[in-house]
């Protein structure tokens, strides 16, 4: 509308600087891609109205909260300026952000070091670290790597895996959420069964997890 109006400012075309076509992808996909690149990239609306206000890494009681996961480094460099510098960047304040926090496997957003199966694929060790040197915290809770097996913690309840996958477009996962309650006392509330035998309808169960 405001194209439409005299006087006023005309807005920024969101698309600029977007694809127009995609290779490798149906052309009728083309303009939903379009639109949504559009809508989340840097500067775009939905990421400056909604994204921006969301913290990358967040500490409540005992738990820092990531995607991924942090290590010892990025924790150096410091939890809030991580929160600022992404929001800057999303918001446009920022030109450009440090890979280390976006495009590499070791990012906060992409990392999966402490999400393998295979205890000789983690790296308890430094999650330990990263864990000693955030004041007052005893465990990491991310999400990032759906756990078909449900909810569930490795590295001696320091690592709490809570990606269940629900969206169709993952594993279609039965629902799962990790209640704490006061700073210490871990509760998975499933809706799966406790016991493998197909019910016409799952209650809520609730399971202990190591805190």
């Amino acid at each position: 509308m405001k194209r439409l109006c005299d006087g006023l400012a005309k807005p920024n075309d969101i698309y600029d600087g977007i694809p127009l076509n995609f290779p490798g992808v149906k052309q009728e996909y083309w303009s939903g891609i379009r639109a949504r690149l559009a809508a989340l990239t840097p500067k775009g609306p939905i990421a400056t109205r909604f994204l921006s206000k969301n913290l990358t890494v967040l500490v409540v009681g005992e738990s820092v909260f990531v995607h991924g996961g942090i290590l010892p480094e990025q924790v150096d460099y410091g939890l809030e300026q991580i929160n600022n510098d992404v929001r800057d960047w999303i918001t446009g304040l920022k030109d450009n952000l440090s890979s280390d926090f976006r495009n590499t496997l070791n990012t906060i957003v992409w990392m999966r070091k402490f999400s393998k199966i295979y205890v000789e694929d983690r790296d308890c060790s430094r999650l330990e670290h990263a864990l000693a040197t955030i004041p007052g915290v005893r465990r990491m809770i991310m999400g990032h790597t759906i756990q078909t097996s449900g909810i569930n913690t490795v590295c001696v309840g320091k690592a709490v895996r809570i990606d269940v996958g629900m969206s169709k477009g993952c594993i279609n996962g039965l629902p799962e959420v990790l209640e704490i309650c006061g700073n210490s006392h871990l509760k998975i509330l499933t809706s799966k069964p406790v016991y493998d035998v197909i019910q016409e309808q799952h209650e809520p169960v609730e399971m202990q997890v190591t805190a």
